[in-house]
């Protein structure tokens, strides 16, 4: 994991504005390469627009650090309900 956090640590905003990051993760989950033509897009950027003013209207946060925040909650409440389930079936 060392060499990736180096990476990280690293990385500047410009680097990262260069990667088509969709396409890079797409080579591992299809799902990213395909799920435009099939998913109402609109609906749920509006609601991602909507917490994301409403994050920065309670807390302060700048557009990044909401964004960084609401990502780090979906991926919590993601694992979370993985490790219930897996929970479920021992």
């Amino acid at each position: 994991m060392e060499p990736i956090e180096e990476v990280i640590r690293n990385a500047t905003e410009e680097s990262q504005e260069k990667v088509d990051w969709t396409k890079v993760w797409s080579t591992r989950y299809p799902v990213l390469a395909t799920y435009q033509k099939e998913v109402d897009i609109p609906k749920y950027a509006a609601e991602i627009r909507r917490m994301f003013t409403e994050l920065q209207a309670d807390y302060g946060y700048s557009e990044q650090d909401a964004m960084l925040v609401l990502k780090d909650i979906l991926a919590h409440e993601y694992m979370d309900n993985r490790l219930k389930k897996s929970r479920k079936f021992e």
